[in-house]
């Protein structure tokens, strides 16, 4: 388990985050469910590069077996 200090800043309470638990954000969105915080960082640059970037992060082992998709339906013209 990994620890982090919890300190005054000002009038803000702060948490100083361990080295192998930084993150590449300036912000992030704070939930708390009862005595549990999660911090989600807020990535604010959605660009075209940057969704080819999370796409280059997909494992070889996603859909294996390729799509299971069923036979298209014919459908009316308008």
């Amino acid at each position: 388990m990994t620890t982090a200090k919890v300190f005054q800043s000002g009038n803000s309470q702060a948490v100083r985050l361990p080295r192998e638990m930084r993150l590449d954000v300036s912000e992030v969105e704070i939930t708390r469910h009862g005595d549990l915080l999660i911090l989600r960082p807020i990535r604010r640059e959605a660009t075209l590069a940057s969704a080819f970037d999370a796409l280059a992060r997909i494992g070889d082992d996603f859909l294996p077996e390729g799509r299971q998709q069923g036979e298209a339906q014919e459908q009316e013209a308008f």
